[in-house]
């Protein structure tokens, strides 16, 4: 059987990228650069073609990720004719990040597709040796080999050289066809400070806890004698699912402001005291911004009427809207945590059947109600946001996710607000 005459490409992102930052940035980190993925598909596909004189079959793009879970760049790239994204493992050591799987990932697709005769050439994108039996390989199975390599930084090789001894064809993807999809980001001085927060975000991390809950934490605090996570003037508590069991402790008097563990709350769940701020039988619950605010029954696990009410996004989606909104999320959303609140706002008011349920909803700022909280930061878990990064789970992406909710909400109510004709 013969080989087919057509092209593939296999690309080592790790390899491709770094080289490029280094090249364009002096240094190999990925963040150090801005990538037009479409542009980029297309300058390998065009390169492709021309060098072997083949149509292409297909693109392979290799990279890592933690937990293998796509990040927003393989979600656009997947979805692109003629690319396949393969994913291994991102995993961190001794400070650094390093790619587990790829290599054996790019070795196998390259044996397999020579022993299958899916192709007649072969364009590798890597500079890894340990592609060197694989290479051989495709070779003995009568498939050439081309290999690039990324114009290096300092002039020298970047490529394993027994790589470039057994390749077939090699070629350096200079400087000019790098900064067709690449750019190296500017900084504004290698000692500035860290870019200062979103006011969005600003905001809801210094929104106060409501008087009547602090005034009901210590009056509980004095009776029971609970540990307390103290609370200073503009820090915040932990959010949905964020409460620090482990924080430093401290005996709380009537004065005491301070916001109660998870722990704390399951033995704050006797008989209620009865006060002029906090009804008896009243429930303390987490919310999605300070901590926890006083309940006092009503709906779903003593959630407020005028929370209850409000549908939830699922509630209102149909299931073409599901798969358009399915779309949507892999073609044009691109994962920002400020954005993914956005579009998940914006998809809720849309379909609301009574756009009073949107003014009823900016009253209780920062506090979101937990069912939809719940919803949005699922949704946002589709995205590969609020993973563990270093163990600890990002609590910044927390915020800037319901700040990008909160920013279209807040700009439905004013509309509405605004007089006719303004």
């Amino acid at each position: 059987m013969e080989h087919v005459d057509r092209c593939v490409v296999l690309v080592d992102a790790g390899y491709l990228l770094g080289a490029a930052a280094s090249l364009l940035a002096g240094e190999p980190a990925r963040s150090r650069i801005t990538v037009d993925h479409a542009a980029l598909i297309h300058a390998l596909r065009e390169r492709a073609e021309a060098d072997t004189e083949r149509p292409l079959l297909r693109i392979y793009w290799f990279d890592g990720a933690p937990d293998r879970v796509p990040q927003p760049e393989h979600r656009r790239l997947r979805v692109m004719p003629r690319v396949t994204v393969r994913l291994g493992a991102l995993t961190r050591s001794d400070g650094r990040w390093a790619q587990k799987g790829v290599d054996a990932a790019m070795h196998a697709e390259l044996t397999e597709l020579a022993r299958n005769r899916a192709c007649s050439d072969v364009v590798l994108v890597t500079g890894d040796g340990d592609l060197l039996p694989g290479l051989m390989s495709a070779k003995e199975h009568g498939v050439a080999v081309h290999l690039w390599a990324v114009q290096a930084a300092d002039g020298d090789y970047n490529q394993s050289e027994d790589l470039v001894a057994e390749a077939d064809e090699r070629r350096v993807l200079d400087r000019a066809w790098i900064t067709q999809a690449v750019r190296a980001k500017e900084l504004t001085g290698i000692c500035a400070p860290p870019p200062a927060p979103r006011p969005e975000i600003a905001a809801i991390l210094s929104a106060p806890l409501p008087e009547s809950a602090l005034a009901a934490a210590a009056e509980r605090a004095e009776d029971t004698g609970p540990r307390v996570t103290p609370v200073g003037n503009g820090s915040s508590a932990p959010a949905v699912g964020s409460g620090t069991e482990n924080g430093a402790a401290a005996p709380a008097g009537p004065h005491a402001k301070g916001v109660p563990t998870p722990k704390d709350l399951a033995g704050l769940r006797g008989p209620a005291v009865q006060t002029d701020r906090q009804p008896a039988g009243a429930t303390l619950r987490w919310s999605s911004d300070k901590g926890w605010i006083e309940r006092s029954g009503g709906g779903a696990l003593g959630e407020p009427p005028e929370t209850a009410s409000l549908p939830t996004l699922a509630q209102l989606t149909s299931a073409e809207q599901r798969w358009a909104d399915r779309e949507e999320d892999i073609t044009t959303v691109g994962g920002d945590p400020f954005e993914v609140g956005q579009v998940f706002a914006r998809r809720w008011m849309e379909r609301l059947p009574d756009p009073a349920h949107v003014t009823k909803l900016s009253t209780m700022y920062p506090r979101i109600p937990h069912r939809i909280d719940g919803e949005l930061l699922r949704y946002a878990a589709r995205f590969g946001l609020l993973a563990h990064k270093d163990d600890q789970i990002d609590e910044h992406d927390r915020y800037a996710i319901r700040a990008g909710f909160w920013r279209e909400i807040d700009v439905r109510a004013a509309t509405e607000r605004a007089p006719a004709g303004e």
